[in-house]
Formats: C-alpha cells, sequence, structure tokens
C-alpha cells in the first residue's frame, strides 16, 4: 500500500479518480494549477443537483420519481429465464456449431442418427449449466426477498413506525438501532450523542473491519435530539458509485452549511457503539452507493483454452477436409453406378412395387443434391471430431482442483485464521504459466503491523529502549510511567528514555516546546477513534488490584494508529473525540482543543493537516505528510532552521535505509487575518458541488505554508514469515518479481535487500525525472549505456521464449558482496555484464505512461531483472501492469492486500489478494485470495504446476480420444460407398463421450501428478515447464493427431479383416468397434497416469466394464429402441 496514506478513505479515493489524479499532476507540472480560487458558484451554478425535502417524500418525488429501496441482484424473472440464459450460454461457439448439427439432423434426407439422440448431448450441456444458473439465480431471489422484506423504524405522522426496506423513499427519516444495518443512503441529522458522533462499520461495503465516525452537524444534532421535528433542504449530487466522496448541503433553520463523506452514512454499513441515529434517505434502492458498485470482477479467460479454440479451429478443418471427401466420393461412386441405381436397394429410382406409390421416386433427389447431403451427413457423422464435453470436463476438473487447493493445510494462515480461497474456476492452469509477478510491499511483502521505532524532534535522534530496567529510570521518568499507566495501551510500546526526560523537564526552551508540539501533533492530526473501556489491572510487587482506563484506537489506517499509540506512549493520550472537538490527557491534564476544520490526506499533495483552537485562543494548524511535500513548504528564516532541516534529513535517510517508514511534522500559529481568510475560503469550497476537492486543495494551500519543522517519525513495518525465501524461489523458477509501492525510494531499496529481491551483483538504474523530456533522456541514456536494443514487439516475444531457458532470471551464485553498486544514469561508468535492477518513481511515470516513452521503458524494464516502482498511484500500478500484459504474451500476476491494489489485480491475467490489515477490498476483486505472500511460492510452484500439466494432457487426451472415435468412422463409410451409415448404434455414439470415457479423464484431470510437491519446492526449474508451453503446444496437438491416424486404422482393419467372412452381422461388428476403442482409449490414458490411487483404478478399469455392461443392456433388452435395430446384415 501507498506509504503516507492516513487513511483508507485516501486510498480508495485513488482508485474511483486515478485518472484525474494523474491530469492533475500533469496539469501542475505545466503551470495549470495556480487557477483562481473563487468559489462563487457554488450550487447556482451546479448541474442537476438533486433536491431532497427532509421528512417530506412526497415533495421530494414530486417532480422526479426517485427509485424505490427494491433491490434486484438476481438476473432473470420466470418470463425472461429460458430465453436470456440460452442466449448467454449461445455466446459459446462450440455451442452453436452442435445446434446446428442437431437441426440438420432434423431434416429427413440428412437424419443419419435418431432425431431425439441427436440433441441428447447438446441438451445435456444446456440443462446442467441452465440448472446451475437456475439455482444461483435462485438463491440471488431469496437473498432480495430477505432484504426487501427487512423492516426499519420511519417517521410517519409525527412518531417512527416500521416499514419495509422496500418501501422506503427518498426524502423520509430514518432512525436505526445499535448493530443494525442502514437500509439506504442516508444524510445523518442526529445521534444518541449530543455531539452528534456515531461509529460504523463498513465491512459489508468496503470489506474493511475497522470503525469509522460519521457526524452529524450542530445545527441538526441539537434539534433532533431535543425532539423537535425536522425538515429542510439537501442538496447533493447525482447518484455515484463512489463511496469515498459525497458533495452536498443543507439548508435548515435558515442557515447553509456543507456536508461531506463524514456526514452520510451508506446503505450495507452497520451501526456500532451508537444507541441510535437518525436520518434522511437521499439515494434508495439501486441508486446507492452500494448498488452502483455492486458490478462484478471483470470476466478472465484461461490462455489455455484461447490455445485451445486455435486448435478447435484447425479441428474444423480436418472435420471440413474428411467431409469433403465422403461428398467427393459419394459423387464419384453415384457417377460411375448411375445405371445400376435402379437396382440398388437404397439408391433406386422408382418403387417396383403395384399400388398407389407405383413409378414414385424413391429416396434420389440426383448426384448433385446427393453429394451435397452426403457432405451434411458426413458432418453430422463426424460432430464429435469438436468435443462438446470437453467444456463440461473442464468445468469439473476446474472444480476439483479448487477444492484441493483450498483444503490445501500448508497454505492456511493461523495468525489471520484464513485458508486459501478461489474465487474463480476458469483460470487455475494460468497459475503454472506465469511470467510476471507485480506485487505492492506494504501488508503484501511487509506484515503492516506498525511499530513506532524512532524519532527525530528538533534535529535530535531518538530511538525506542525498554523501560522495564528500573536502574535506567529517574524519578522524572518514574513520575511519568506512573501516569502513563492510568492509560492501558492495547499493546506495549517501548519509549526512548531521553526523549521521556526531556517531555517531562520544566524547561521552556525552544526543543522542549518542539517535542511538545510535535508529539501534540501526532495525537491530533488524525481520523484515529478513541475506544475507552475501564478493567481491573495488577500493580506492583504488592498486586493491587486497580482500575485503568484501557484505550483502543480504531483508526482506517495502520500508521495512524501507530502514531497516535506513541503519542499515548509518552503521556500524550488521545480519549475523546467529536466532529467539533478533541480532549488530549496530557501527563494528567486534560486539554479540549476545537477543531475547526481538518485537510484529509490525498495523493496529490501527500499530507493531512489540522487547525485547531487552544484554550487561550491561540490558533496553530498542525501538519505531518510525505518528505517530498513537506519540505517545499517549510519555513526557513533563520540559520538553525537549516540546521534543524539538514539534520532532519540526514536522519531521514537513515530510517529510510533501514526499511522504515517515514512521515515529517510541522506546525504553525495562524495570524486573525489568516484564521479569518481560511475559514471563508473552507466554507465555500467545502459548500460546493463543483470541485470540491480540487478547491479544498487550494484551501489547504493557504495555511500550509512557512511551517515550522518539528521532527520526524520512522516506522516499522516489518517483513512478513518466509518472503525472502518466497521470491527466490519464484526468481530461481524464472518468474519476475516487480514491486509496486507508494513508499520513498530509500525505504523500497532497502526493503528490496531485505526480502532479496535486489542481490549484491546487481547495477541500479535510479529513473527520477521532473519533466517529459528529461524521463526521455534518462531512458535513453539507460539504453545505450547498458547496450538494450529495441525491437519490435514480435522480435522481442520471439527472443524472450528463446531465452526462457538460459538462466537470466536465476540468483547468481557468485554473489558475494554485500553492498549494491547504484548506477545513476548519466555518469560516465563504463557498461559491466551485470543484471540490471529498475528503480523508477511515480513522478517520472507520470510523464512516461502519458507520453510516447512507454516503448523506451518497456525496453529498459524487460531488460532488467527486478523492477521497482516507488512512489506510484494506484492507477500507475495498473499502467505498469498493462505495459507487460498489452506488449507481451507472458502471463501476468498481481498480489495485493489494499483499496489502492484493486486496478492492479483486476487488470492482471492472474489477481491474489492477501487478506490483511487493510481490508478485504483487493480479496474480493481477486481471483485467488491467502494469508500470507509466502503462500504464492506453493501456489504457483506446486499447484500451478500441477494444474498446468493436468489440464494440458486433459485437453490433448479429449482431443485424441474423438479423433480416434471418429477416423474409426471414417475408414468404415470408405468401405461402404461413402454412404454415411453407421455400425455404430445411436446411443453408442453418445454414451462414447458422456459415459464410457469421461469419468477417467475427470478423475486423471483432477488427482495426477507428475512430481510430489517436495520435489517442485526444492527445484523451482521445474516450474519453466509452463513457460516452455511443454504440456500444451500446437507441435503436441500435430502429434498427437498423427497418433490417432494411425490407431484408428490399426483399430478398424484388424477387427474387419479379422471377421470379413464370417456370418457376423454389421450392429454386431459396431458393438466390438466401440469396445475396441474405448479399451483403446482408456489404456493410453493409463500409460501417461503419473500417480495411481485407488479411485484411478477404479475410473480407468471401471469405464471399461461399464461399457460392457452398457452394450450388453442396449443391444439385449426389448424395451430400448437399439434392439429393433439389430438385425442379421452381413459386412
Amino acid at each position: 500500500m501507498e506509504l503516507h496514506n492516513n487513511s483508507n478513505t485516501c486510498t480508495s479515493f485513488d482508485i474511483s479518480r486515478g485518472s484525474s489524479v494523474v491530469q492533475d499532476k500533469l496539469s501542475k507540472s505545466r503551470g495549470v494549477g495556480n487557477k483562481s480560487v473563487d468559489f462563487d458558484d457554488n450550487l447556482l451554478h451546479a448541474e442537476n443537483p438533486r433536491l431532497i425535502y427532509i421528512n417530506d417524500p412526497r415533495g421530494t418525488n414530486y417532480k422526479y420519481e426517485f427509485t424505490g429501496n427494491e433491490i434486484r441482484t438476481s438476473k432473470y424473472t420466470l418470463i425472461t429465464f429460458l430465453p436470456k440464459n440460452l442466449f448467454i450460454q449461445f455466446h459459446r461457439v462450440a455451442y452453436l456449431y452442435f445446434l446446428a448439427i442437431a437441426a440438420l439432423n432434423q431434416l429427413p434426407p440428412l437424419a443419419v442418427f435418431g432425431r431425439t439422440v441427436s440433441l441428447f448431448p447438446l441438451l445435456f450441456v444446456l440443462c446442467i449449466s441452465a440448472i446451475k444458473d437456475g439455482y444461483e439465480d435462485w438463491r440471488r431471489h431469496r437473498s432480495d426477498r430477505n432484504e426487501n422484506n427487512r423492516e426499519a423504524l420511519v417517521l410517519q405522522l409525527g412518531e417512527f413506525q416500521m416499514k419495509k426496506w422496500k418501501k422506503i423513499r427518498a426524502g423520509e427519516v430514518v432512525k436505526i438501532h445499535a448493530d443494525e444495518t442502514i437500509p439506504c443512503d442516508m444524510v445523518l441529522l442526529g445521534t444518541s450523542d449530543p455531539s452528534g458522533l456515531a461509529y460504523i462499520q463498513s465491512m459489508n461495503l468496503d470489506g474493511e473491519s475497522n470503525l469509522k465516525t460519521r457526524y452529524a452537524r450542530q445545527e441538526t444534532a441539537s434539534s433532533v435530539f431535543e425532539g423537535c421535528n425536522v425538515s429542510g433542504l439537501v442538496r447533493c449530487e447525482q447518484p455515484n458509485r463512489n463511496i469515498y466522496e459525497f458533495t452536498a448541503n443543507m439548508e435548515f433553520n435558515g442557515q447553509k452549511f456543507p456536508l461531506s463523506q463524514s456526514n452520510i452514512v451508506l446503505r450495507g454499513c452497520q451501526l456500532k457503539n451508537t444507541n441510535w441515529i437518525i436520518g434522511v434517505v437521499v439515494y434508495a434502492g439501486q441508486e446507492t452507493k452500494a448498488m452502483l458498485n455492486s458490478a462484478v470482477s471483470p470476466l478472465k479467460r484461461s490462455k489455455l483454452e484461447s490455445y485451445m479454440n486455435r486448435e478447435t479451429l484447425w479441428l474444423s478443418v480436418f472435420l471440413l477436409v474428411m467431409c469433403s471427401v465422403v461428398a467427393l466420393g459419394m459423387g464419384l461412386w453415384l457417377h460411375s453406378h448411375e445405371e445400376e441405381l435402379d437396382t440398388l436397394p437404397y439408391y433406386r429410382k422408382r418403387y417396383l412395387t403395384k399400388g398407389k406409390e407405383n413409378e414414385k421416386t424413391y429416396r434420389y433427389y440426383g448426384i448433385p443434391m446427393e453429394t451435397f447431403f452426403s457432405f451434411l451427413s458426413s458432418i453430422i457423422v463426424f460432430q464429435i471430431m469438436i468435443p462438446i464435453s470437453l467444456y463440461i470436463t473442464m468445468e469439473l476438473v476446474r472444480l476439483g482442483q479448487s477444492y484441493f487447493m483450498i483444503e490445501d493445510k500448508h497454505m492456511y494462515d493461523r495468525s489471520s485464521d484464513s485458508r486459501f480461497q478461489c474465487r474463480s474456476l476458469n483460470i487455475n492452469e494460468d497459475l503454472g504459466q506465469v511470467r510476471y509477478v507485480f506485487s505492492d510491499k506494504t501488508g503484501t511483502l511487509t506484515e503492516n503491523k506498525m511499530e513506532f521505532r524512532k524519532a527525530s524532534v528538533y534535529g535530535n535522534n531518538y530511538e525506542s529502549s525498554d523501560l522495564t530496567d528500573d536502574s535506567l529510570l529517574d524519578h522524572n521518568i518514574r513520575a511519568a510511567a506512573v501516569i502513563r499507566s492510568r492509560w492501558k495501551l492495547k499493546s506495549e510500546i517501548s519509549v526512548d528514555s531521553k526523549l521521556m526526560d526531556l517531555l517531562h523537564k520544566d524547561l521552556a526552551g525552544d526543543e522542549r516546546i518542539a517535542a511538545h508540539e510535535f508529539f501534540l501533533t501526532l495525537s491530533a492530526c488524525n481520523t484515529v477513534i478513541p475506544i475507552v473501556s475501564h478493567v481491573t489491572s495488577c500493580h506492583g510487587r504488592s498486586e493491587s488490584l486497580e482500575d485503568v482506563e484501557a484505550i483502543d484506537y480504531q483508526g482506517e489506517s495502520p500508521d495512524e494508529q501507530a502514531l497516535v499509540s506513541a503519542a499515548s506512549a509518552y503521556g500524550y493520550t488521545l480519549f475523546e473525540r467529536t466532529s467539533g472537538h478533541i480532549v488530549i490527557d496530557i501527563n494528567g491534564n486534560k486539554l479540549r482543543l476545537d477543531v475547526l476544520g481538518l485537510h484529509e490526506f490525498d495523493s496529490v499533495r501527500k499530507r493531512m493537516s489540522v487547525v485547531i483552537r487552544f484554550p487561550n485562543n491561540t490558533v496553530k494548524v498542525l501538519v505531518k505528510g510525505a518528505d517530498t511535500s513537506m519540505f517545499s513548504i517549510l519555513a526557513r528564516d533563520t540559520e538553525r532552521d537549516d540546521q534543524i532541516r539538514g539534520a532532519t534529513e540526514s536522519h531521514l535517510t537513515e530510517y529510510s535505509s533501514e526499511g522504515l517508514r517515514t512521515l515529517v511534522v510541522a506546525a504553525r500559529d495562524l495570524a486573525d487575518a489568516e484564521l479569518e481568510q481560511w475559514q471563508c475560503r473552507y466554507e465555500d469550497a467545502s459548500t460546493s458541488l463543483i470541485d470540491r476537492a480540487a478547491k479544498l486543495r487550494q484551501t489547504a494551500a493557504l495555511v500550509e505554508c512557512n511551517l515550522n519543522l518539528l521532527g520526524a517519525t520512522a516506522i516499522e513495518d516489518k517483513l512478513q514469515d518466509g518472503v525472502p525465501e518466497a521470491i527466490e524461489a519464484l526468481r530461481q523458477a524464472g518468474i519476475r518479481v516487480w514491486v509496486l509501492t507508494g513508499d520513498k525510494q530509500e525505504t523500497a531499496i532497502s526493503i528490496g535487500l531485505s526480502c532479496k529481491l535486489l542481490t549484491a551483483d546487481m547495477q541500479q538504474i535510479i529513473i527520477n525525472g521532473n519533466s517529459e523530456e528529461e524521463c526521455g533522456n534518462l531512458l535513453a541514456d539507460a539504453k545505450i549505456r547498458h547496450g538494450v536494443q529495441s525491437a519490435n514487439k514480435k522480435k522481442q516475444n520471439l527472443k524472450r521464449k528463446k531465452n526462457s531457458e538460459n538462466g537470466y532470471l536465476e540468483i547468481p551464485d557468485d554473489a558475494k558482496s554485500s553492498n549494491v553498486p547504484q548506477l545513476r544514469v548519466g555518469k560516465e561508468e563504463s557498461a559491466v555484464c551485470a543484471p540490471l535492477a529498475l528503480i523508477i518513481d511515480g513522478n517520472s511515470l507520470v510523464y512516461i505512461l502519458e507520453k510516447d516513452l512507454e516503448s523506451e521503458l518497456f525496453d529498459i524494464a524487460t531488460s532488467c531483472r527486478v523492477v521497482l516502482c516507488c512512489r506510484v498511484a494506484p492507477l500507475q500500478k495498473a499502467g505498469i501492469v498493462d505495459l507487460i500484459k498489452s506488449r507481451t504474451d507472458n502471463m501476468t500476476l498481481a498480489i495485493g492486500d489494499g483499496a489502492n491494489d484493486v486496478s492492479m489485480i483486476q487488470m492482471a491475467d492472474v489477481g491474489v489478494g492477501i487478506c490483511g490489515q487493510e481490508g478485504r477490498q483487493a480479496v474480493m476483486a481477486s481471483d485467488f485470495a491467502m494469508g500470507q505472500f509466502r503462500f504464492l511460492k506453493r501456489l504457483l510452484l506446486v499447484h500451478g504446476h500441477w494444474n498446468y500439466q493436468r489440464v494440458g494432457y486433459l485437453v490433448l487426451y479429449n482431443f485424441y480420444r474423438n479423433a480416434v472415435f471418429v477416423l474409426m468412422l471414417f475408414w468404415y463409410i470408405l468401405c461402404t460407398a461413402f454412404s454415411t451409415t453407421s455400425a455404430l448404434t445411436d446411443w453408442s455414439s453418445v454414451f462414447y463421450s458422456v459415459i464410457y470415457t469421461s469419468v477417467p479423464t475427470i478423475v486423471v484431470g483432477i488427482l495426477d501428478k507428475d512430481l510430489s510437491h517436495r520435489t517442485l519446492l526444492k527445484y523451482p526449474k521445474l516450474y519453466g515447464a509452463g513457460h516452455r508451453h511443454e504440456a500444451y503446444n500446437l507441435q503436441l496437438f500435430w502429434i498427437t493427431m498423427i497418433d490417432t491416424l494411425w490407431q484408428s486404422l490399426v483399430l478398424f482393419y484388424i477387427p474387419f479383416f479379422t471377421y470379413k467372412e464370417s456370418s457376423i452381422d454389421i450392429w454386431s461388428m459396431g458393438s466390438l468397434w466401440t469396445i475396441a476403442v474405448v479399451v483403446l482409449v482408456n489404456i493410453h490414458l493409463a500409460m501417461d497416469i503419473q500417480r495411481w490411487v485407488f479411485i484411478t483404478h477404479a475410473a480407468v478399469w471401471g469405464s471399461i466394464i461399464i461399457t460392457y455392461a452398457c452394450m450388453v443392456v442396449l443391444d439385449s433388452i426389448p424395451i430400448f429402441p437399439n434392439y429393433r435395430l439389430v438385425s442379421p446384415q452381413r459386412i
């Protein structure tokens, strides 16, 4: 995740507004950012605002009939199910092919099989899919019905009465009690808390379990709390799917004030730690943000399945050739026997019997038409050359593979109690062909459990130490510890004794004041919610029991929680927050601060600020943010300021080199004139319905300037267990791992070294450009220095395929040095033959991805073993993935844990979500989900390899199985005057793919293993089989087809010549050929099986026994239609 995202709100803002963020940066770089700060447009110029009259649904819906609150997530109704479901299913071209075959077989001249029998395969497949789709949609209907019939309290005739959710309308006032679910999107009017504060949990909406604060405006909260009837007007934006923004204002009791995302509660959220809330409905039903965001993830198709379609096309050509041979042979045979047709039983032109049919024509349409009918009849006879059963078989095999992946105990994470999840069944085999892995850092490679480690305060460095040794504590520190013991934090935090000493000395020096304001900023500049509870704790050796107030911080960002907890450990405990003020316990003294305004973190400013008023009416602005955005707005009035700044920058470099996450902290006093100007602009900007975010950024710039540097923080985010080993194994397997992170460059490099992504022998190419021209020059210089040659896409793809076995992705054995040599482009150094690592920042990517420099970046990046992208926005992450995906045929995999990884996960061929600390948005958007990054090693090297080998063999075997059967029929037709008659009964032809040979194929596709999991993990290079397409390729396909050619000849002619002069009838020969082909293909399968278990034996040999049994049943019992077909005909 991004480094300085102090809330997931801003993180997800990046997702929904990613393109605008990039364009904002571009505009800023071109000097367009300094536009007027005149905000007079407001609502008068807003485009078509929605008007909501509070407690007046009739007036609200009088002019515009807004949608009701009834929702519908189902696809079908009883009337539309059949046509709509068939329309969706027939998007598969193969289904259209079999529909055409079945239709042709209904025509009398072409009725090769029984009309009912010819429909059976297609109807079977369609019915299975329809039953599955119908059951899933029935469950949706049931869920919708239960949801719509839930009840909530709605204000009617002056009192709250129960009303079904589906009947709630926009404009109505709704009351929700604790732990109830919000039925629609509502603007808060009041809560059980007199200050208007409410807590909600949005897990059902965005997957995040942390509590979030929502506020009712004081103007409405007091009226609702006093029990008055409320009325007013809400002007808001039209319904949209951005759940992290809400732009509106309200007119109430003659006042007009702004409404924002903190004033609205959304459908699907739950009310927590609040007795009740009252709100007015602004969006209902399908117009709620939850329903607008309910679109499913983009459908991904397996790459192997796309290759299979190519081979299906070749089979179609092969089929047409065979049919043409039969038709041509038929035409030639009829022409040579034209004079004998009257005497032949089948082709005679006239009836020879006397009666009403005397002299009438009989089943003869002339040579041209007979030739044409023969061609069509051949298509019907050879129809299973294109295996319709393959689609159902692949679905069942993938389902079985997913079951064993889910049940793999080696991919179960005990810490989060999460098992592996298969959220998509279409791309199991793609896991065995991944060439590029794009990984987030925070929460994916690291634990995302932040711990405060170091701080730079007023130019001095402080590190955490353990306070358990009483010998290290003087009197002042002991006193502070006693005071601090009143608050019991969820986890113990070690502190620096010198810094603690400084904070508790009665000094009035600049350093003491800076330290005080430093921790005051950490405890005040955030959106963290303190939750206080009373517990009994044991203190001292006397084991006396004492009541202690335990405090737990709920925040939308682990960074903020760590900083606020650290401030509490040093004696600055935030324990109360409302919409208008916060209360901080400073060493036992309560300090109430009025919050005049809050500018939340966004990806453009990369900082957060809060304007607060002290009890003595002093007003300060407290700011924290990324160093790149903070140092440019600091004051440099004195030499001492420059010294502090230099020392802080040095400390930041040191922290980053250790892999710590850093923030810069600053503050300043606001004069009355500045405050008045800011308040005026802030009110105008916050009530605007047009470009509110941009106007708030411009307003923040009024106070976020000339700041006094207080210091910097360093937070540790430890690597997850097994990450270095997993990355090393992936690299040895020929997989390139790219890291895309929001952290600063030094931090990313440090983490790269610790996780073995960067190795000692790599040369680093660092691209940090501030303009399009500079980026272009840096890229061109890098290509020249390192001999990177440009080529067209086809040549690049061919070269990568040929070099897939060359080992350039492996970790060198001679890596001995511990220092990584860095090569900054522009220095005169001779090129060396060493592996390259590209480090590029987000600012450079703005110019590169939006301009004509993509090909240059692609050339360099694909020549490097490692790519590290720092300070990147979510949209840029997706852009990097698309850079590889669109220019190569290589399989891409993206893995992340948070909201700003969603676009990257959905862009990649395979998306993997981590069940992390930043919610479940990544999991919900992913194809697969797991608890730890290290499980990726087993997922790809073991299950990916197995799945690819199984499905690849499955497809080839299905082609082989059907081709042998069809070619056997082809040889028979050549021996029967090209008449397209069949020696096999109709049901034998149908059951061949459905019953006789299907079960062994499914069992082998699920259970077969060419190598054990221990071998695959021990030798990662074995994964390269997927890169080389060893299990499935065009060459194997043609070898398989040649194999079927000679096997079918042997299969047909040995029985034919053996029984040629015997009295055996043709149907008995057909039964013999059927049994022979079933035995042949099952023995062929048995010869290829790598791992035999009981169920494999039962499936393979049992299918042969079942074939014998079915033949006896079909041919011997009079009630079956085949009994009538058995007649004494000689060959």
